[in-house]
């Protein structure tokens, strides 16, 4: 008879993580399902960190139960342990080493291991098996990472700001490595700064701020529910921006971003005859206007008050 959980690769229930004056991870709780990925966005300071660590056994929450396959964590460290693989965001290997011996080094961490020649294949580093680290692109340096966290073949994956610092190519090249995991029917918990990659990879999407998850559920759950459909894009003068406001009461929550003014509003067709009408009475001289479909982005904006790079 399967169990309540029998779906899900991880739970979280009730973790609290305190340090002297903050409280870290304040009663957290949610579950990743098996053969997806869930994404864990937050500003800096949120308290995604100090999840990852409880969750992946680095620390120990002060309260709360973690479960990996329907297995406490803390009755079932080690076999648990043997299960997950975790890609930390600043991983630091020696660069003297080649893409063979790393990997061999990590698989000799594991009980049981993935065949390195099918690892580099799936990693499609195969001509690059007996190149030293150093002389790698940093796209092949990330795959080596991730190539150590899948070393042990993991159920659940761990992976933290995966593309950081590469270029858009890169980056795209290693989603598609991803995509290819969960085809797998692998988990994987995904932190990320890059709003796109989380549109692009995650099932389902959690918000944190302050040690809580403040919103959860899939992209287009998140924009209807804190966002509407549409943003309106232009740029104007700082005094014709006030004429705007005072005259459209849907034009007081307005946010400013590299010299553009956006507006979330419901009904683009509408909201933009409207604010027409008041740039012609007014001669109010409006630049590059256009509309957008609102993004994660947004919704980012509208429950923490910042940009998630605006730390």
């Amino acid at each position: 008879m399967a169990t309540p959980y029998a779906g899900n690769a991880l739970r979280a229930e009730g973790l609290v993580k305190t340090y002297p004056g903050l409280k870290a991870v304040d009663k957290l709780s949610f579950n990743v399902r098996i053969g997806e990925c869930f994404a864990l966005l937050g500003p800096n300071g949120a308290g995604k960190t100090t999840t990852c660590e409880m969750l992946e056994g680095l620390i120990t929450p002060d309260e709360g139960k973690i479960y990996v396959n329907n297995l406490n964590f803390a009755e079932n460290r080690k076999k648990i342990l043997e299960k997950i693989g975790v890609q930390l965001q600043e991983t630091h290997l020696y660069k003297k080493y080649t893409v063979k011996e790393t990997l061999e080094l990590f698989a000799s961490f594991y009980q049981q291991s993935l065949p390195i020649l099918e690892l580099v294949e799936k990693l499609k580093l195969t001509d690059k098996l007996n190149t030293r680290l150093e002389h790698l692109s940093g796209g092949q340096k990330q795959r080596v990472y991730i190539g150590c966290s899948l070393v042990n073949n993991p159920q659940l994956l761990f992976l933290d700001e995966p593309t950081a610092g590469l270029d858009p190519q890169a980056r795209r090249y290693l989603w598609e490595l991803l995509k290819e995991l969960k085809k797998e029917n692998k988990s994987i918990l995904l932190t990320s700064h890059h709003m796109e990659e989380a549109q692009e990879l995650a099932d389902r999407i959690a918000i944190m701020d302050h040690g809580k998850i403040i919103a959860h559920g899939t992209l287009e759950h998140l924009i209807a529910n804190h966002c509407n459909g549409s943003v309106l894009v232009f740029a104007t003068s700082s005094e014709e921006l006030k004429t705007l406001s005072s005259t459209l009461d849907w034009m007081q929550d307005v946010a400013v971003k590299k010299g553009f003014v956006e507006i979330s509003v419901d009904n683009a067709t509408e909201k933009t005859q409207e604010l027409m009408r008041v740039v012609d009475s007014n001669k109010i001289d409006l630049k590059h206007f256009s509309i957008r479909q609102s993004t994660l982005e947004d919704v980012f904006l509208n429950l923490t008050g910042r940009s998630i790079r605006d730390d």
